[in-house]
């Protein structure tokens, strides 16, 4: 398989899981609520396509793109999202607080830059080689506890890269209701190199952040990466306030599955397609088999 095909596959994967796991949500077989990551496939996969074996990995509660493209176990996290022992945290941690090797969320905004600030100073201190890469979006931005992290991570000169999704809507607020000024200027502020990109193109996205990979983890400093993108999903499992015009815009022009399979031959694209689905689909009913939960 080639590049091209590969990356496609990879976000498909993402695509796949996310979907079916919105189709099914309404019967009842979740636990609590969710929250996909529609639309922004390309960054977990062009960031995390970089990682190295002892690297670690820090999400929000828009985390299951990221932890698929990690690596993680789609049947383990539909059984975690069921609430189900077999689960990527025994069915206790759901759909924001997963942990599974050097992977880690939290749902709780602003808290994953403390998490992520500490682990890479340990990294540091143990000399470990690793980096840590932090996933925020937008909308923590209004927490005090980004930037007195941020002052820490500078300070001391954390191996981190701060990956920062702007989607441009937090829940139902759009971005330039809560967010003043420049994005990239908060983190430069505080001394921190900072790239901005505003495209949903893996083959622009995945080059750019390995090379910020590479300083953080060639020179042991920070980086942030601001990476404008789309939701092309609701916030949660079904909230949404935007027009029917907006979405159709933003799945017509920011969609990273689609960018990509105008890349592929048609032949290829349907082959990989139906190859996902059914890999998603045998995850989904093996964790529906599963004992225990709401199932």
């Amino acid at each position: 398989m080639d590049k091209n095909a590969r990356l496609y596959q990879q976000m498909v994967h993402i695509r796949q899981f996310e979907s079916l796991l919105l189709n099914q949500f309404s019967t009842g077989i979740f636990s609590g609520t969710t929250h996909t990551s529609l639309g922004q496939e390309a960054n977990a996969v062009g960031v995390l396509s970089h990682l190295a074996e002892n690297d670690v990995v820090v999400s929000n509660h828009r985390c299951h793109g990221h932890f698929l493209a990690y690596g993680g176990d789609p049947t383990a996290l539909y059984a975690e999202l069921m609430g189900k022992p077999g689960g990527v945290c025994g069915g206790v941690g759901g759909s924001q607080h997963l942990h599974w090797r050097n992977f880690y969320s939290s749902g709780v905004q602003g808290g994953t830059v403390a998490m992520a600030a500490g682990m890479a100073m340990a990294e540091a201190r143990l000399d470990s080689g690793a980096i840590v890469v932090d996933f925020l979006g937008d909308g923590t931005l209004g927490e005090g506890i980004v930037y007195e992290c941020l002052n820490m991570i500078s300070l001391w000169q954390a191996p981190i890269l701060l990956v920062l999704e702007n989607n441009h809507i937090a829940q139902t607020t759009p971005a330039h209701l809560a967010v003043a000024g420049s994005i990239p200027e908060r983190f430069e502020a505080f001394g921190i190199p900072t790239t901005h990109i505003d495209s949903s193109d893996i083959l622009e996205i995945l080059p750019l952040a390995g090379e910020l990979v590479h300083k953080v983890r060639s020179q042991r400093t920070p980086q942030a990466l601001v990476i404008e993108t789309a939701r092309l999903g609701t916030h949660s499992k079904g909230d949404d306030t935007r027009s029917a015009d907006a979405l159709a815009e933003l799945w017509q022009t920011r969609d990273p599955v689609a960018i990509q399979a105008a890349r592929l031959p048609e032949v290829e694209r349907s082959a990989i397609d139906q190859q996902v689905a059914a890999e998603i689909r045998a995850a989904f009913d093996e964790a529906l088999a599963m004992e225990g939960g709401q199932a």
